[in-house]
């Protein structure tokens, strides 16, 4: 049967279909009042129209625009409206530009390259964990809810069967048997009480398969799966693939621990750990001894006022690398939000291919970008041999909110402080 596009629903001209999934039909739209192409999600009117499920469906249907119509972050599909006419009910949303679900990239054939899979989940680990502070559990991660868009950002899609958790409700609380079995948690499989973490399972398990082109739980049959899931644990990352890194193993064995107790509390801290692994396959930190940081750190002007127990905190929350002389840190144009002190040696400033100044230890590089991901200004070279640590926003979320505050207010004394001194250079040249 062919599907009937309708020329308009309420202001928004419909130009095409898009797609079809089980809560509804997917057009690409047009808002002549807003000038902006938008996708328009329609509900299905069989499912409607039953006797028996209608009613539910209806609700399950306008439960997205409620729950995701709350959110508003760059890596969640936005709703912009939503209504009926006549019989059709209807979800209006933004439309990402050449989209595709991440399901085509699970198989073995299409895999992505690694570090674009960790910066995949980073972005899904963010969106959620904002999402789970405003009260929403997602209950339904799966590739085909993740689109993925044509420069390959993502967004994450199908509130439909979220949960938002009131503020007179527990934390914790039976949800039933709903969402899709393949990549349900433990606790969710068995109608057991759910919290945020059963989201983070679901994520581990995208993650496997973008990596493996493998489900972890595979099985033939849906009792099989479901005694997996519940009962046995997935196979290591290796089994499918000898070149994924340690690093990555441990994540995804962190993510899908069957006692959520055991698993990640936040997708701040799935987020936090994917960060740590970007930076490893981009550059494998040094094995620096633990003292031998903490002595590095104390002799740091940057650090002269904190108490040891927040030192040993930062040690936990930053990137420790080494550079040889030559060795490019940052390059001038790149997009990154990363923050460096050089805790050894010296580096080069330029411009183009033009020296036009040296940092040395105690020396920071990369605030700008440290406050707002922005383009890098300069590029950073190693002028010997140099040490550093590399902090970014991500990382220092996870130290206690007294060191964040201690940090933030020495952070910005050295951004003043640089600021006056590149005013002050440019004064005199001029």
């Amino acid at each position: 049967m062919v599907e009937q596009v309708p020329e308009k629903l309420g202001k928004y001209e419909i130009i095409k279909l898009v797609g079809k999934g089980s809560m509804g039909v997917v057009y690409e739209g047009y808002d002549p009042f807003a000038d902006s192409p938008v996708a328009v999600k329609v509900a299905l009117a069989e499912s409607l129209k039953d006797k028996e499920v209608g009613s539910r469906y209806r609700k399950m249907f306008f439960n997205e625009a409620h729950t995701a119509g709350m959110l508003k972050h760059p890596n969640i599909i936005n709703i912009l409206d939503a209504g009926a006419e006549d019989d059709t009910c209807y979800i209006v949303m933004e439309l990402v530009e050449g989209g595709e679900t991440l399901k085509r990239y699970t198989s073995s054939e299409t895999l992505l390259p690694v570090e674009q899979v960790i910066e995949i989940i980073f972005k899904c680990a963010k969106a959620l964990d904002y999402a789970h502070r405003q009260g929403v559990i997602h209950r339904d991660i799966k590739p085909t809810n993740i689109l993925i868009a044509a420069d390959m950002d993502i967004k994450i899609g199908d509130f439909s069967i979220a949960h938002l958790m009131s503020a007179d409700t527990t934390n914790t609380m039976p949800m039933g048997f709903v969402g899709s079995p393949r990549y349900m948690s433990p606790e969710q499989v068995q109608e057991d009480n759910i919290t945020n973490q059963t989201d983070l399972f679901s994520l581990g398990i995208v993650m496997y398969e973008l990596l493996t082109g493998k489900h972890p739980f595979y099985a033939d049959s849906f009792s099989r799966l479901i005694h997996k899931i519940i009962n046995e644990k997935h196979p290591p990352l290796k089994t499918h693939r000898h070149d994924i890194p340690d690093i990555l193993e441990k994540i995804v064995y962190h993510a899908l621990q069957k006692n959520p107790d055991k698993r990640y509390k936040m997708g701040l801290n799935m987020a936090a750990d994917l960060s740590l692994a970007f930076d490893y396959l981009e550059k494998p930190q040094q094995d620096i001894a633990v003292q031998e940081k903490f002595n590095a750190i104390q002799e740091l002007q940057f650090f002269s006022d904190f108490p040891e127990s927040e030192i040993w905190e930062i040690i936990r929350a930053c990137i420790w690398q080494e550079f040889q002389p030559g060795d490019e840190i940052i390059v001038e144009g790149d997009i990154d939000d990363s923050f460096y002190i050089i805790s050894g040696g010296s580096v080069d400033v330029l411009k183009g291919e033009t020296v036009i100044g040296n940092l040395h230890k105690g020396d920071c590089f990369g605030e700008m970008a440290y406050l707002s991901k922005t383009e890098r200004s300069a590029t950073i070279r190693a002028s010997d041999y140099v040490s550093l640590m590399k902090i970014n926003a991500t990382l220092i979320d996870q130290v206690s909110v007294e060191c964040q505050l201690h940090f933030s207010k020495v952070f910005m004394h050295t951004l003043v402080k640089r600021l006056s001194m590149t005013t002050a250079m440019l004064a005199q040249q001029h």
